[in-house]
């Protein structure tokens, strides 16, 4: 763990209980005399650091020592769009996108989309809260749904898309909003939405997941 988040966070003392102290103590075994990394989802950006002071029952006294602002983040801005899959399926790869800095993704409807299929936001954001502890970073994912390719299209007039063509990806100095179907990929119809869109391909000759795309163009893009 990086960093923890804590609503507290900034106060000049923090008594950590419950799970929290559960999650510090008793997993991951810090003591008295020990440095806690701490920030607040409200003021995310600002790093505090703590030192624990005591350990009495269950309960962590806890005094700031230092904050600082510590942005930590990809590079640059990358916006997926990402046409609806299994929603188990996009919480396996949540937190490898939140590692890899993934700015926001847009999810859209698309002709081979499973229907039944609910997007539980709130579920999302835990994910990610959890991934950030972990990985360090201090800005937060963003998440929208969209109605439908064409709103997609002309909100964000400037993506490119992944699927099957000639083009590799290989210069991604200029890609910010990319888009990737679901599986099976994109419809006759679909494509002829996008033929004036710029699309590419990957260097593999393995037909990939939806959600083992995603993380390949961000990989490609961020990386």
């Amino acid at each position: 763990m990086i960093f923890m988040f804590h609503d507290e966070a900034g106060s000049e003392q923090i008594d950590l209980r419950g799970e929290h102290f559960k999650y510090l103590i008793k997993v991951r075994r810090h003591s008295e005399g020990d440095v806690i990394a701490m920030r607040t989802e409200a003021c995310s950006h600002r790093l505090y650091h703590y030192v624990i002071e005591a350990i009495v029952n269950r309960t962590a006294q806890l005094r700031l020592k230092r904050s600082v602002e510590a942005v930590v983040g990809a590079a640059k801005k990358l916006h997926v769009i990402w046409c609806i899959v299994d929603s188990k399926s996009i919480e396996k790869v949540l937190p490898t996108l939140t590692e890899l800095g993934v700015a926001k993704i847009s999810f859209v409807p698309c002709a081979r989309s499973q229907r039944h299929f609910k997007l539980d936001f709130q579920r999302f954001r835990r994910l990610v809260t959890a991934a950030m502890q972990q990985c360090g970073r201090s800005d937060f994912m963003e998440f929208e749904q969209l109605d439908s390719l064409e709103a997609a299209l002309i909100r964000y007039e400037h993506l490119v898309y992944l699927d099957f063509c000639d083009t590799l990806l290989e210069d991604t100095g200029t890609i910010d909003t990319v888009l990737v179907g679901c599986e099976g990929g994109f419809s006759d119809a679909e494509r002829r939405q996008l033929a004036s869109q710029q699309c590419f391909r990957l260097n593999t000759p393995m037909v990939l997941r939806s959600e083992s795309a995603v993380c390949a163009v961000a990989s490609k893009i961020l990386l």
